[in-house]
């Protein structure tokens, strides 16, 4: 099972170097800069949002497009960790097969990732609008673009006992997490097409106690749920996305995700339908990803055959592909001060549609080195189920508790039929995890938080958990919002 951030996948173009995209985000960076001291000097502030899940305050917009950022870092300490990586959007935060002794340090992007971006809503007649968005995520104690693919990597070769973090995930170095175009009616809803977040992830951060968090909630730690199976699939390139709500009250979205430049691989669609009256919203999902890419890190054995296949360590990773079948529902319930959610999500693995080949180019031009296509010969079942709720002790205090769980069904064949220990990763296993957090807000754009998160795995999904199969994550740490 892969953990991660972030939603998505299949980009078919080399990532620029290091240097090239480091260059790349301080050239947005002083874009950005410029376009603020332009709306200062023209006094140009408009009460609208600024981003995603930020409060409605004066913005940094001009003519119609508004400049808004986040940067969220924190302290965390780990009864069991593997040391930190630079590239990883997140720490270690949940229990992995390299976590073995106490980690203490700086981790980022612990209440929501760190980002800088531009959107614009241009009104065209009547209720019609255009709109965009463009954003970058950054991992702000190192300064590196966010990159969960360059955190396998920089492990390929290495031993469990001389590992760092690394989990898979959609953002992998790229110049824009975000990069859409649409148009935007009330009445009629929103159509927008480009790289983006997918509809079960916009539903997954919704009904999310912890609000897609990743120190402190399973769905902000762990992108395997939120992307339907994959955790590189939370957010999608060449995706067409549509959303409406109609008198308030009835949802509606679909989602299409466009072939890869290759051909037929890694198609993508998925739906929502759901309601909302008085306090209560609840929301079904279904989705569907055809030759998904869960990636991990290449043995010492296989890095040594990759220069007979021009391939090179830096840029390669092993890869399990997958046809992956989700379906899920989620609620919540707001009673004054209160907020109770609850949710669960089913998710099916079998064979994928498309055999990807060795050297096929992954997000961020990363590049399959080694290929699993027949993991799935037997259908794995996934299954999460989570609750918790969210108290507004006072206008600008919230508390949070929330607990997550996990259950993989057994699909080995043979001897391995319906086993239930940590022999092999095909038996039946489950996963366990508790939080509680408090989040004060100091002003609209500042706030500081603090909390725990355990977790814990067993069975098949404890398989190669050398060392420890719990670990408890304590964090606390400030964000600031503009």
């Amino acid at each position: 099972m892969n953990h991660n951030d972030g939603p998505r996948r299949m980009l078919h173009r080399r990532a620029l170097p290091a240097r090239g995209r480091i260059a790349g985000l301080g050239a947005l960076t002083l874009a950005a800069l410029a376009l603020g001291a332009l709306t200062v000097s023209f006094g140009a502030f408009a009460q609208q949002k600024t981003g995603p899940g930020i409060p409605e305050d004066e913005s940094l917009t001009f003519h119609g497009i508004t400049l808004y950022g986040v940067i969220d870092i924190g302290l965390q300490d780990e009864t069991h960790g593997a040391p930190y990586s630079d590239f990883r959007p997140t720490a270690g935060i949940i229990v992995q097969k390299n976590s073995r002794g106490s980690v203490f340090g700086a981790t980022p992007n612990n209440e929501g990732q760190s980002r800088v971006g531009l959107q614009g809503n241009e009104h065209l007649f009547g209720d019609w609008s255009a709109v965009f968005r463009v954003e970058t995520f950054f991992n702000p104690q190192s300064g590196e673009l966010a990159n969960s693919l360059k955190s396998i990597t920089s492990n390929n070769g290495r031993t469990t006992a001389t590992s760092s973090v690394d989990y898979d995930g959609s953002s992998a170095g790229q110049a824009f997490q975000s990069a859409f175009v649409g148009l935007s009616s009330k009445p009629y809803g929103t159509l927008t097409f480009g790289r983006q977040l997918t509809i079960l992830t916009d539903g997954a951060i919704k009904y999310d106690p912890n609000q897609d968090s990743s120190a402190f909630g399973l769905f902000g730690a762990s992108g395997t749920y939120q992307g339907g199976g994959s955790t590189e699939d939370k957010r999608l390139d060449s995706v067409a996305k549509y959303d409406v709500t109609i008198e308030d009250i009835v949802h509606l979205g679909a989602l299409y995700k466009f072939n890869g430049a290759t051909g037929a691989e890694n198609t993508a669609y998925q739906a929502v339908i759901g309601a909302a009256y008085g306090g209560a919203s609840v929301d079904a999902f279904y989705s569907r990803v055809n030759d998904a890419i869960s990636a991990s890190t290449l043995s010492a054995a296989q890095v040594a055959t990759l220069p007979s296949l021009g391939l090179s360590a830096e840029n390669s990773v092993a890869a399990t592909v997958s046809n992956n079948t989700a379906y899920s529902l989620m609620g919540l319930y707001a009673l004054s001060q209160l907020k109770f959610y609850l949710g669960y999500e089913y998710i099916k693995y079998t064979n994928p549609t498309h055999a990807l080949p060795v050297g096929f180019v992954d997000i961020g031009g990363y590049t399959l080195g080694v290929v699993n296509n027949s993991a799935y010969t037997e259908e794995k079942n996934l299954q999460m189920y989570w609750t918790g709720v969210r108290y507004s002790v006072l206008p600008n205090l919230d508390l949070v508790g929330a607990y997550y769980g996990a259950h993989q069904g057994a699909y080995g064949t043979g001897a391995l039929a319906g086993c239930a220990t940590k022999a092999s990763s095909t038996c039946r296993g489950s996963l366990q995890d508790f939080s509680v957090q408090a989040d004060y807000h100091f002003t609209r754009r500042f706030d500081g938080y603090v909390g725990s998160m355990y977790s814990g795995v067993h069975g098949g999904l404890a398989n190669g958990y050398t060392y420890q199969t719990t670990s408890i994550a304590s964090t606390i740490g400030l964000r600031f919002k503009f």
